[in-house]
């Protein structure tokens, strides 16, 4: 005979929008005792929330374990702090997270070194700090279930938001207690060019299960996405023998711009003469590791890099910035806040001859969200540097990792005993949209948005009630 007594999990997001992913879960088993973990530990890049990056509304040392979906840093920038604040249990991830690791951990630190010496504040963490995050990192199998403790149990499953990237299901058991399921979706997309994506085991859809799902795209169907990059580029170049800046994230989206150039070039839609600059360092560290370190990479892919594709360094930038000829330059950083971005904009923005395209989610209050909502001829504060916007701006959703509404219908779809479903990751709006159409389009009883105001009381039922919290 199965007791409910008071074995529940407790979780929160102490994030409320996109950027800054943290989930706390606080397990209450029926002897008192407590169990604490965490889900990805990212740095805000909304302006709006910058100052809650050195904000951790619980003690880092009590926290039993971190799992890590994966590795972008609005999804790992703050491991390195909350180590800082007193955190030293195992840091769980994929095997490719963990390779991975590395140079992300360490290029935010730089990052924010350089951001905190421009601001004259104190940096949120050092190279030390980072040195003892990654000291903590243990690699897991995909589909392979790792006992944690007497009650907790994780299996990492394969996602195609990213390389590496995963959903993770946690697996809560407390003697003669029904267990309580809890699967992460992540960032998710159920496709990836680089690698194929497994589907869900079939015993896990069998699960009485709470998903925690993303819902960045989640007011856009996928046949509402707009295909553009490729005319656009041929539209200024061919025609107005102009330069096109794409902007890029440094892991996943780089090497598919990369990878969809090379398409073009073989296709004869791109001229193997117009010379293509790769500038920022973690992309090209990222790009090096596709091709020689077996990513898990699709062989066929493994030569993706364009024709005529020219690395940049701090020696040449200059000579590609005076340079007034037909080109593309592909940077970092994906928003524009950051990397190379900061010196490419301020002088393109002002270029009739110019495109700037955007070619990911660009959050409320970043650099890129500015640019695109500006109109030609007004002043815009490009890193502190005032301009006249004269280029165009483009943005595109078709090189997207994260899959859209539709897309993630049909995901909660597929799970036989769906006992709540938690609505994260996503503008206020889009979270409130997307939870309704669950409600309308997916059986399960109850669906509500994750914040950080409340915590949800879950047990293996599903929902039990909401909790209040102080943390606005």
């Amino acid at each position: 005979m199965f007791k409910i007594g008071r074995f529940y999990a407790d979780i929160m997001a102490l994030n409320d929008e996109v950027t800054g992913s943290l989930y706390l879960v606080i397990v209450k088993f029926p002897n008192g005792k407590e169990l604490r973990f965490v889900v990805d530990c990212g740095l805000f890049q909304e302006k709006e929330y910058e100052k809650l990056n050195s904000v951790l509304p619980f003690k880092a040392e009590n926290i039993d374990f971190c799992l890590i979906t994966h590795v972008h840093v609005d999804h790992v920038g703050r491991l390195p702090y909350m180590v800082k604040k007193g955190f030293y249990k195992p840091i769980y991830t994929t095997e490719t997270n963990s390779k991975l690791l590395p140079y992300a951990l360490g290029d935010s630190y730089k990052v924010l070194k350089t951001v905190s010496k421009r601001k004259n504040v104190k940096c949120l963490y050092t190279d030390s700090d980072v040195d003892k995050t990654l000291s903590l990192i243990k690699p897991c199998k995909y589909n392979q279930s790792i006992q944690i403790n007497d009650n907790i149990k994780v299996t990492f499953l394969n996602n195609g938001h990213l390389i590496g990237a995963a959903s993770i299901l946690v697996q809560i058991s407390c003697y003669e207690c029904e267990d309580i399921n809890l699967l992460f979706t992540g960032d998710y997309n159920n496709k990836n060019i680089f690698f194929d994506v497994d589907p869900i085991p079939n015993w896990i859809k069998e699960l009485p299960l709470t998903i925690i799902q993303e819902s960045t795209y989640g007011d856009m169907n996928s046949n509402e996405t707009y295909e553009c990059f490729e005319s656009n580029i041929k539209e200024w170049l061919l025609k107005k023998n102009g330069t096109v800046l794409s902007l890029v994230f440094s892991l996943g989206r780089a090497q598919e711009i990369l990878y969809t150039l090379k398409k073009m070039q073989d296709l004869g839609k791109l001229d193997i003469n117009i010379p293509i600059y790769f500038d920022g360092k973690l992309a090209m560290k990222y790009t090096k590791l596709f091709i020689k370190d077996g990513l898990d990479i699709k062989q066929e892919l493994k030569d993706f890099l364009p024709k005529n594709l020219i690395h940049v360094t701090k020696e040449n930038r200059c000579n590609v910035l005076k340079d007034t000829s037909v080109k593309i330059i592909v940077t970092t950083s994906g928003m524009g806040s950051y990397g190379p971005a900061q010196t490419y904009l301020p002088e393109y923005i002002t270029r009739k001859d110019s495109l700037i395209h955007f070619t990911g989610y660009t959050a409320e209050g970043t650099l890129g969200r500015k640019l695109k909502d500006a109109l030609i001829g007004e002043i815009v504060d490009v890193g502190g540097v005032l301009a006249k916007k004269g280029s165009n701006v483009a943005y595109t959703t078709e090189f997207s990792a994260h899959a859209k509404a539709d897309e993630m219908i049909e995901f909660l779809k597929q799970f036989s005993n769906l006992k709540f479903v938690l609505v994260t990751h996503g503008e206020h709006s889009t979270k409130e949209i997307f939870a309704k159409r669950i409600l309308k389009e997916v059986n399960v009883k109850n669906v509500s948005v994750l914040g950080r105001s409340y915590f949800l009381r879950i047990n293996h039922y599903g929902l039990v009630k909401a909790l209040p919290t102080k943390f606005e």
